[in-house]
């Protein structure tokens, strides 16, 4: 059926920040459907809270408003559109709550609004596990047994009719947020008021473990004349009781018989017709009992889930353009593939290759985190592999994490760590059978499906097989034998990097990556391109979209061959700690603005959740790691006319110097990007301009940083060298934190990897600048003014835009002195700069040559096609070929004042500290976007879903050195009528100074009641707690956490402490509005 016409405006929620368990697959999802929807003639609105999206551009949508994903401002938007119709299947768990609590409000009934893909109805009876379980039921289908409790006194009576372990399952909640594995009663009891806090409804699903069972996942869409697809079945190699988010997974499914898989797509069609999910995708998981074959439904996702970003990838079926698509009417038999243009969507995709995603972890990024997996998610991002084997995919997606050069490093085992689940459990299993283990010893360990055992211990097999081969006296490495050339090849086709072979041949000529790469190339063993194509090569593929595998030829990138002269775009690998959606954005859109020049682009990536790897963003995609020997590859194989380093982060800019060995990058050089990174050239470069920058010196050992250290006084940061997000940066104050941050981190640090130890500049403004730079023209997008003093990563401070605290001459000076070392540095294209200002002198932190995790946000505040003159000036276009609309915008012309809010995956890391220093811990970013300070400071702290209170009490709990100049901010508080509580160092101290009736509150080392039993009790409302150095290993720890586990507000920034009154003033007026871009 065709399209409905009584539709003409529809609203889509996006899904907010990027945070554990909700990452940039939403993003990829809402730009696959405002595309779709657009182009159908609808009018289109997107509300989303993340600047850093590529859906919140302008253009995307009719109108964009980036506001906070909240009933009160979505309410406003959509009595202020009035659309026909919202979708929420396609923004997450996010908008499918959302959706749920508009509902309540009876806003959809008023406005006459329709809710597409996704009823409530079905929406509920996902959720409510006692409607669910019924229905399963009616079906034939079964559930585990389980109940529901509602309250803590509930869950002790009816726990007694289960025995441990048990899994706790929050309703509502994200990544499984909140729940876990209990092993005793204490256990279950702690956890539970957790899960029941944790839960929006204060509902939590209690079952028996199945831990060792199989899991498995169908990525299905259904239409409204009951035609039923299954895109993608997904096999997770680890057992259940390790959430599917981080658990590696495979696709196709591999271990279940044909007869097993169609009985489980039998039962979920008769689920899905059940349930009535009218037209739409969904997600269904199975767990399957490996002695008995037992089937059970674990859930049902009536939405676009973080598995359908993978299965899009894995098949090339769009799923969310096409749920979009059957939301307003059409068929599937109505649509037509994209891939193959001669085939409809009605037809499964089939797969003649295999895809692994591996998920990727940043336990590293905080101290005291347990690195064990359970039912609560805690990966940050994913990294897909695909191969002609499963042994090739798998070694491709490990190897795409970019962590090590080898898919299995070698380990330290032990029995204990093979039975823990944990982020590197995979190198420990490929160790026990190093050890001599078997796959039973293994199997009984890890409760890894054996099949996938036997395929690791067949890897292992090989090392074992090349490393004799090469220490035997007959070994052929020394010379063009067949013999070596069929080990290299059998080792290549299962997926083996260079690296590896050239350790496991490391007596021989062969002992390293380059040696093994020149022999290969001599032998002509390099990997053919091959088609994601939907349909297993059974019809033309008209979209370039490819994978590399040494089984073949392939079919030698024929759809390469119409473009010419193209340019290789590398993307940022998987999203993590530092370099996540902000990169795609700068990747995506530069890819774009080259389009518009008539360039032809190849995209290189290997994250499945991003916009970057569509099919349709770029003239072509590969899908590869990006490393050093596989884009080496392919820069053999398709000897490209120049690539893009300045858009993929750190992942990108490592690549520059192998690459162009093969050509020349678009814009800034290899040596100025080696210059820029240069500490003493850099140095330099500053001290010739007169340019202020703090005493500093590179130094490979604690003797050496000691001695300089000698010469200045405390504190300094030390700042290693090519690390991502502040990765081992630390702000010391005195020599013995100086040596032993030196012996912690000895492995990183050495003659040939310096750290840089500089005078730390305490109390500073810190400001981002972000400058495009052309051959005889530049152009300042922005100055960026952190709220957070110096010493806190700049990834992890709030910003604002245009600045606040900045006079315009001072903001004239920063201006003036960042083009002037953006010419001197020679630098062409993007160019970030950090500076920080102190007693009114400007000095120059760093500045890198690339495009940075601020420039989205910039680009959205200010409006205009930054990335077109990004392009641009890439491209050398000289001043005289610019349009003048394009230099003339000017982020000082802005209406609005924009401010950047951060979001912490804290609640995910039990026993973690949450305050911030020079490493960066954020996941995601929100924009708060108002007419004064004050209103985008309320908004910002509301996308960030900070929950500030209108009364109550406040406690405060401050360093010495912040109570003089926090007087001002707590007299406000008091005067907006909040109650006043403190410790009774910091409560005599504003007694002293006329501030009265403050309650005196113990601390923790104090006799109870104290602070943290009054915010266990909701006595507390909000914390200010800025913590002294000791106080970071003792009491303050102790408040920070337990403002964590029971949603209190905490500030421990005395910047950030000094502004929150002004946002709770603005709060209590009750008053606010939303624009759109």
């Amino acid at each position: 059926m065709p399209k409905r016409k009584d539709l003409k405006k529809i609203l889509i929620i996006g899904s907010g920040p990027i945070a554990i368990g909700q990452a940039c697959e939403f993003d990829y999802s809402g730009v696959q459907a405002c595309k779709a929807l657009m182009a159908e003639g609808f009018e289109v609105i997107l509300v989303n809270s993340n600047p850093a999206t590529i859906m919140t551009d302008a253009h995307l949508a009719t109108r964009v408003y980036i506001e906070p994903l909240t009933i009160a401002f979505v309410s406003k938007i959509l009595e202020k559109e009035k659309p026909d119709a919202v979708i929420a299947s396609l923004g997450g768990q996010t908008a499918l709550n959302l959706a749920l609590s508009l509902d309540k409000t009876g806003i959809f009934k008023k406005l006459n609004i329709e809710l597409l893909g996704s009823s409530i109805e079905l929406i509920q009876l996902t959720e409510d596990r006692a409607k669910f379980d019924k229905a399963l039921k009616t079906v034939g289908a079964r559930s585990i047994k389980n109940f529901m409790v509602r309250s803590f006194v509930e869950g002790m009576e009816k726990i007694k009719t289960l025995e441990f372990p048990v899994i706790l399952r929050p309703n509502y909640t994200l990544g499984g947020g909140g729940g876990g594995l209990c092993h005793s009663l204490e256990e279950y009891k702690l956890k539970l008021a957790s899960a029941l806090h944790e839960s929006p409804s204060s509902e939590v699903l209690v079952e028996p473990s199945i831990y060792g069972w199989k899991e498995f996942e169908l990525e299905i869409m259904r239409d409204s004349q009951g035609t039923f697809v299954v895109v993608c079945s997904i096999e997770n190699l680890d057992p259940c009781g390790i959430h599917t988010g981080d658990s590696i997974t495979v696709a196709p499914q591999q271990t279940l018989s044909d007869f097993a898989y169609q009985q489980m797509r039998t039962e979920a069609y008769k689920i899905i017709d059940y349930l009535g999910l009218e037209s739409g995708g969904a997600n269904i998981q199975f767990a399957v009992n490996p002695n008995t074959g037992e089937r059970v439904v674990i859930e049902v996702n009536p939405r676009v889930s973080r598995s359908s970003a993978l299965a899009s990838k894995a098949t090339g079926f769009p799923i969310a353009k096409i749920a979009a698509l059957l939301a307003v009417g059409y068929t599937l038999n109505e649509i037509p593939n994209d891939i193959t243009k001669t085939t409809l969507s009605c037809y499964e995709p089939a797969l003649d290759y295999v895809v692994v995603k591996v998920p990727y972890f940043n336990f590293n990024k905080f101290a005291g985190a347990l690195d064990e997996l359970s039912t609560q998610m805690k990966s940050v991002g994913e990294a897909m592999g695909v191969g002609r084997t499963f042994q090739e995919a798998l070694q491709s997606a490990l190897l795409s994490l970019e962590e090590y050069p080898e898919a299995f490093p070698e380990v330290i085992f032990s029995k204990k760590k093979l039975a823990r689940p944990s982020s590197n459990r995979i190198y420990h299993i490929a160790q026990a059978f190093r050890e001599g283990l078997s796959v039973r010893e293994v199997y009984q360990s890890t409760y890894v499906t054996p099949w996938f055992l036997d395929q690791i211990q067949n890897l292992v097999d090989v090392e074992k097989e090349i490393k004799e081969a090469g220490i035997s006296s007959k070994h052929p490495f020394t010379k063009d034998s067949k013999q070596a050339n069929s080990i290299i090849l059998k080792a290549k086709r299962k997926g083996f990097s260079d690296f590896t072979l050239a350790k496991l041949l490391e007596g021989t000529e062969l002992n390293t990556t380059k040696k093994i790469q020149q022999y290969r190339w001599k032998n002509n063993i390099h990997p053919g391109c091959f088609n994601i194509d939907t349909c297993a090569g059974e019809f033309f593929s008209s979209t370039p979209y490819y994978y590399l595998s040494y089984w073949g030829e392939g079919d030698k990138g024929k759809g390469l061959q119409s473009i010419k002269d193209f340019i290789v775009m590398i993307g940022g690998g998987p999203n993590r700690i530092g370099q996540s959606i902000e990169f795609d954005y700068n990747c995506v859109k530069t890819l774009k603005a080259l389009q518009k020049e008539n360039k032809k682009i190849v995209m290189l990536n290997s994250n499945p959740e991003t916009v970057s790897t569509d099919y349709d963003t770029a003239d072509c995609l590969f899908f590869l790691p990006l490393l050093e020997e596989h884009t080496s590859e392919l820069f053999y194989l398709l000897k490209p006319q120049s690539f893009v380093y300045q858009c993929g982060g750190q992942t990108a800019l490592n690549l520059a110097e192998p690459l162009g060995k093969f050509c020349k990058p678009l814009g800034s050089s290899i040596s100025t990007l080696k210059n820029t990174e240069d500490r003493k050239f850099f140095k330099e470069i500053c001290h010739q301009l007169g340019l202020n920058i703090s005493k500093s010196k590179m130094v490979s050992c604690a003797e050496e940083a000691l001695g300089f250290v000698s010469t200045i006084t405390y504190p300094v940061i030390c700042r290693p060298s090519y690390v991502l997000g502040g990765k081992r940066m630390r702000v010391v104050h005195n020599d013995k934190e100086l040596s032993q941050y030196f012996l912690k981190y000895k492995e990183h640090i050495s003659k040939n990897n310096l750290c840089l130890v500089d005078q730390f500049l305490e109390n500073a403004l810190e400001l981002d600048v972000d400058l495009i730079v052309g051959t005889d023209w530049s152009f300042l997008v922005g100055i960026m003014e952190h709220i957070e003093f110096a010493g806190v990563h700049s990834g992890d401070s709030m910003s604002i835009l245009p600045p606040q605290r900045l006079k315009k001459a001072m903001c004239d000076k920063v201006e003036a002195i960042s083009k002037q070392l953006a010419t001197a540095l020679g630098v062409q294209g993007f160019l970030n700069i950090q500076l920080a200002i102190k007693d009114n002198t400007i000095y120059i932190l760093e500045a890198n040559p690339r495009t940075s995790r601020s420039l989205p946000f910039m680009t959205k505040a200010i409006g205009g096609n930054t990335m077109d003159l990004g392009a641009k000036a890439l491209l050398g276009h000289d001043k005289k070929n610019l349009s003048t609309d394009l230099l003339n915008t000017s982020w000082r012309d802005i209406k609005h004042v924009c401010i950047k809010a951060l979001i912490f995956p804290f609640n995910k890391f039990s026993g973690v500290d949450t305050v911030l220093g020079p490493e960066m811990k954020s996941t995601g970013e929100v924009m708060g976007r108002g007419k004064t300070f004050s209103e985008a400071l309320f908004k910002a702290f509301e996308a960030a879903y900070i929950k500030l209170p209108k009364s109550g009490e406040v406690f405060l709990s401050l360093r010495d050195k912040d109570k003089n100049k926090m007087l001002t901010p707590i007299k406000k508080l008091q005067n907006l009528g909040y109650t006043l509580s403190a410790t009774r160092g910091t409560a005599q101290f504003l007694i002293d100074k006329g501030i009265q009736n403050v309650l005196f509150v113990n601390k923790i080392t104090e006799p109870k009641p104290h602070c943290i039993d009054r915010i266990r009790s909701q006595k507390i409302q909000l914390v200010i707690n800025t913590p002294s150095g000791q106080e970071l290993h003792s009491s303050g720890r102790g408040i920070r956490r337990s403002c964590i586990e029971y949603s209190v507000p905490c500030i421990t920034e005395d910047s950030v402490a000094e502004v929150i009154t002004l946002a709770l003033e603005y709060k209590n007026k009750n008053i606010f509005d939303v624009y759109p871009l």
